[in-house]
């Protein structure tokens, strides 16, 4: 039985999916990566060659998210696509005809325009917290609301208030102060959810065509408040897919797939690999002015990986 693994390690997550021939996902992780992401890629690895089926074999082997070229380096990755192509292969795959992806993961965002099924357009916000999960962590902080509760409570809502949302510390001095006038808790929360969709729209979704059908994905999807507030600003339905938390990674399998199919033979070292050693090191080149800072992975004391250099001196290969 063939099986494809597709790995996304992100800030906030590390993300493990295994899909068959036909893309039917047969295992799939949702790790926090607390800043360890060789650390927490290890772990998953063990367990996914725990739960798996003896009779899988993996044939190939794709890695997504701003850690997939150290994920790339320790599995031996066929593969390493950024997010916006991972997000949507997959995307176009669970929902054929998408036209919008939405995209909050607790770090950052994106939306990502589609029109018979080619990339048209994309944007990314890494610099503002405002518009993405971590706003909505610090806020159930405040409110001392367990962050899984936050979109039942915002759906009870009766009055949304407004809260401006341009910034984390405006939203939260906003917040506190209808607290102070005597807005109710759900009020409140359905406004914070608004917010943060009317933050997203003005800056990451600022100037794009916004078409159904739309899916929406990323660890933040699982909050039916944020759905309703992009259904109620947008005025199209927003669909969730069943695994909108590990869609980066369904799509890191699915080109690792393709791979296969185009290319055949793997470079995947083994779930071997979780009790292997990984260490990592860095000096600064000198051969230039730039001064660049090189990285250097080790794996079990051998270098396996270097890269970081701004001329390609040290990307390929050990010098």
């Amino acid at each position: 039985m063939q099986g494809f693994l597709g790995i996304d390690v992100g800030s906030v997550s590390t993300n493990l999916v295994i899909i068959d021939e036909n893309i039917n996902v047969l295992e799939n992780l949702y790790l926090r990566t607390k800043g360890q992401p060789i650390k927490v890629l290890q772990e998953g690895l063990q367990l996914l060659k725990e739960q798996m089926s003896p009779q899988l074999k993996i044939m190939g082997v794709g890695t997504t998210g701003s850690g997939r070229v150290l994920s790339g380096a320790i599995v031996g990755a066929d593969v390493v696509k950024n997010e916006i192509t991972a997000h949507a292969i997959a995307a176009s795959t669970m929902v054929p005809g998408v036209q919008t992806i939405l995209e909050i993961g607790g770090q950052d965002s994106k939306i990502i325009i589609l029109r018979d099924g080619i990339v048209t357009d994309f944007a990314m916000n890494t610099v503002c917290a405002a518009g993405t999960g971590s706003f909505l962590d610090q806020q159930a902080d405040r409110l001392h609301i367990d962050i899984s509760e936050f979109g039942t409570l915002a759906l009870r809502a009766t009055n949304p208030v407004r809260i401006a949302g341009r910034c984390t510390v405006f939203a939260e001095s906003d917040m506190i102060h209808k607290q102070q006038t005597g807005h109710n808790t759900e009020d409140i929360i359905a406004g914070l959810c608004e917010a943060l969709v009317r933050n997203y729209l003005n800056n990451v979704g600022k100037g794009k065509e916004i078409l159904p059908p739309i899916v929406f994905q990323g660890g933040v999807a699982a909050n039916a408040g944020i759905k309703w507030a992009f259904e109620k600003q947008l005025g199209f339905e927003v669909q969730v897919p069943k695994y909108f938390d590990v869609m980066g990674a369904i799509g890191a399998a699915i080109l690792a797939r393709n791979h296969y199919r185009e290319n055949g033979g793997s470079k995947f070292k083994g779930f071997e690999i979780s009790t292997s050693d990984f260490s990592a090191t860095s000096f600064e080149c000198d051969g230039c002015a730039n001064l660049c800072e090189i990285i250097n992975i080790y794996q079990d004391g051998n270098i396996i990986a270097r890269w970081g250099g701004r001329c390609g001196k040290w990307d390929h290969g050990i010098q």
